[in-house]
């Protein structure tokens, strides 16, 4: 069975690695965390302070070592900075062998195809080092760039959880999409 025991690999791609989050990028994920065009969806109110993303770092990080999360900075190589990040923000290897997914891209690195680049890999991780059955991503339905994401990649719509979290606006709605090992060995079209 897979444990991370808080070890966050990194994972290269042609123009990305995904590496672990560390003190020194609070700064810069600041930048997209404290946006509220690339929070919008997450149902987070935009962060206030580089005080508050680095107790996000830190958390994120320590809930790798309890197996709880495993959480990604996303680094374009030849800047040598984050975009983003991206990861599993729960896995349960009992049962249901099931992951959720979630990620998150500074705007101006949106149309570049970077996010579609990370998914390539955080698929790939889930289902081969993990050892996932399925894996599933809640979006709020107003996300079009989101669903179109997930939809390239095959997966499943797979119906609309109402009121399923609470946020500073009330209760939302969220979209469940899937994509199941079989599928994702099957061949699909996004890798």
């Amino acid at each position: 069975m897979y444990r991370c025991g808080g070890h966050i690999p990194v994972i290269e791609s042609e123009r990305l690695r995904l590496r672990r989050m560390e003190q020194s990028d609070a700064e810069r994920m600041f930048l997209f965390w404290s946006d509220p065009e690339v929070v919008k969806y997450m149902n987070v109110p935009p962060f206030a302070s580089v005080e508050d993303t680095l107790e996000m770092i830190q958390l994120l990080n320590g809930l790798s070592e309890s197996e709880d999360t495993l959480r990604w900075g996303i680094e374009l190589k030849e800047e040598g900075q984050l975009i983003g990040s991206c990861g599993f923000n729960v896995w349960e290897l009992s049962g249901a062998y099931r992951g959720e997914i979630g990620y998150d891209l500074g705007r101006e690195y949106w149309g570049f195809g970077y996010m579609s680049e990370a998914m390539r890999m955080l698929l790939s991780y889930g289902y081969q080092t993990i050892g996932l059955n399925r894996i599933e991503a809640l979006v709020d339905p107003r996300n079009a760039a989101s669903k179109r994401l997930l939809q390239a990649f095959d997966f499943t719509e797979e119906g609309l959880l109402r009121q399923y979290q609470k946020t500073e606006e009330g209760f939302v709605d969220l979209l469940m999409f899937s994509l199941l090992r079989q599928e994702y060995y099957s061949g699909g079209k996004a890798w």
